[in-house]
């Protein structure tokens, strides 16, 4: 058996909560931290060129490469789940959109978890993370260890689509993360000097040369370890890694696998444990339970022009061009994120506040990038983002090595129909509003042969996507049900914390990167403080 650290901890995941807690956490020189991450070490270049996740999405090198079970209101579909398997997590793979959320989120998380989780403690965790390079006011913070900034390039067809925006009567918003969400912009991003600015890059490369921080890849965690429910340790490629006392695990594996862990280990609903012949060492019926995600569609079209990105041989010269350019400057094209354009409105007009929230592609998006769409076009995006179906995580054999159980159960709350439904009509209304109409050649997704409601209905069952981000599983709460308690400890064990984005106790309105880093943020300096 190995032994790290005295009074230290071991951090499960290094993606973006778990690199957040090694940087935090190791800062005090007498604590010992291992961070053990399941994946490489985020040297792909695709990773660092904000274009390249186009080909992060279509490959398995640094992707777990999830899919749902058969999604009984999509038409009986498997939906394709990306989660980052390398330093940095899914903010390595991840188009880099830089949202905090809507303060009525933060409001329900306070309800629900106490002061510590409420607006004005979250609006004061995201200004000291934040670095912006382009914002200096009251709502950003610019001295944080994570760099956020405006895109290097804007694509024209990105800068029509927010005029569409305009021309159909909803406000210019050039800040999502100000005053207001509402409205249409370009988004800002976490990149740094035209590269990706991920969690491994803002958190763990600072403190890579800290004695007393261990850093541990391709390491695939078994299970935690415990006696008389204290974790004591994990097992991790048939090695025991024990802590000393005082020390704690730290569960950062993300939704998916931090409830497939504690599964694993004994945490969970107990008939599920059973029939997998695992010893139970907690009955926590809520493990993997409260499974939420974004529910996204889109709305294609080609154009007659190549102002945006395309599969064709009058690329190249623009590709070879964009090339050069970033190679030698970190500059032009391959510096975009794909999702450049984005807005947050409501479903009609009786909403307090928005509940739809668009991304715009300055090209033709089939299958989620994983198939080649040739030619020019545009995308997009709408997805609902306060759902109320729920899903949940569980497994499907006893072995880590397995992908668990994803049951999304999409659109099974009737409302969800109708808000996606409203979407999906707004997403057409711009693809012909005067500013796009331009550039449209046709409407190939949903297509004119779609007017109807029921018509639309049925193509949303046909093609809707999740937009990856999935969050839930650990619910955290101030009532005895929630997985977590307020300070993120496993409820009825010691020595055990869930952080990341699973122990949410409701979806956010918006993009999940960034809360996620700051419920990482609020944790550590709970540990830190006496």
């Amino acid at each position: 058996m190995l032994r790290f650290g005295a009074d230290g901890n071991h951090i499960i995941g290094g993606g973006s909560a778990g690199c957040v807690m090694a940087n935090r956490l190791s800062a005090d020189s007498d604590k010992a931290v291992c961070l053990i991450e399941a994946g490489p070490r985020d040297r792909n270049p695709f990773i660092h060129m904000p274009l390249g996740v186009g080909v992060i999405a279509r490959t398995g090198w640094v992707n777990w490469n999830c899919e749902t079970e058969v999604e009984p209101h999509l038409n009986n579909r498997r939906l394709y789940w990306p989660r980052g398997k390398t330093l940095g997590g899914s903010s390595s793979i991840n188009a880099m959109v830089y949202i905090r959320g809507d303060r009525a989120d933060y409001e329900g998380w306070g309800a629900a978890a106490g002061a510590d989780w409420d607006w004005p403690r979250m609006r004061e965790l995201f200004i000291a993370l934040e670095n912006n390079q382009a914002i200096h006011d009251e709502h950003h913070g610019n001295a944080g260890p994570l760099c956020v900034s405006n895109l290097g390039r804007v694509n024209p067809l990105t800068e029509d689509f927010v005029e569409a925006g305009v021309e159909l009567h909803y406000p210019r918003n050039p800040d999502f993360n100000g005053v207001s969400q509402e409205g249409f912009g370009v988004y800002q991003v976490t990149q740094k000097d035209g590269q990706r600015f991920s969690t491994a890059r803002a958190f763990l490369d600072p403190a890579r040369s800290r004695k007393n921080l261990a850093i541990e890849t391709n390491g695939l965690v078994e299970r935690i370890l415990f006696k008389d429910r204290r974790a004591i340790g994990v097992r991790v490629g048939g090695r025991d890694l024990l802590l000393r006392p005082g020390g704690e695990v730290i569960l950062s594996a993300g939704a998916v696998n931090s409830p497939q862990i504690l599964m694993l280990s004994g945490v969970g609903p107990a008939s599920e444990l059973r029939q997998h012949g695992i010893e139970i060492v907690l009955d926590a019926p809520e493990v993997g339970a409260n499974l939420a995600d974004h529910l996204d569609y889109t709305a294609v079209a080609t154009t007659a022009d190549r102002e945006g990105f395309g599969v064709a041989p009058s690329f190249l010269p623009r590709a070879i061009r964009g090339a050069w350019s970033y190679f030698l400057h970190h500059e032009g094209e391959l510096t975009s994120n794909a999702s450049e354009g984005g807005a947050f409105l409501k479903s009609d007009a009786g909403r307090e506040r928005p509940n739809l929230q668009f991304h715009f592609l300055p090209a033709i998006l089939r299958d989620l990038g994983r198939k080649t769409a040739f030619g020019y076009g545009m995308t997009v995006h709408v997805c609902d983002l306060l759902p109320k179906s729920r899903g949940r995580i569980g497994l499907k054999i006893a072995d880590p090595t397995a992908h668990p159980r994803i049951e999304g159960n999409y659109l099974s709350h009737p409302d969800d129909v109708g808000v996606l439904l409203n979407g999906a009509k707004l997403a057409r209304k711009l693809l012909h509003a005067p500013a796009l109409a331009r550039h449209l050649r046709e409407e190939v997704r949903p297509g004119p042969a779609v007017q109807t409601d029921e018509a639309l209905i049925d193509d949303i069952r046909a093609r809707a996507e999740t937009i990856y981000h999935p969050v839930g599983t650990c619910r955290m709460g101030s009532d005895s049900a929630s997985v977590v308690d307020p300070a993120a400890r496993v409820r009825g064990i010691d020595g055990l914390r869930v952080v990341d984005a699973s122990i949410m106790p409701s979806i956010v309105s918006g993009n999940t990167n960034a809360p996620t880093m700051a419920i990482a943020e609020n944790v550590a300096q709970m540990m830190i403080r006496p």
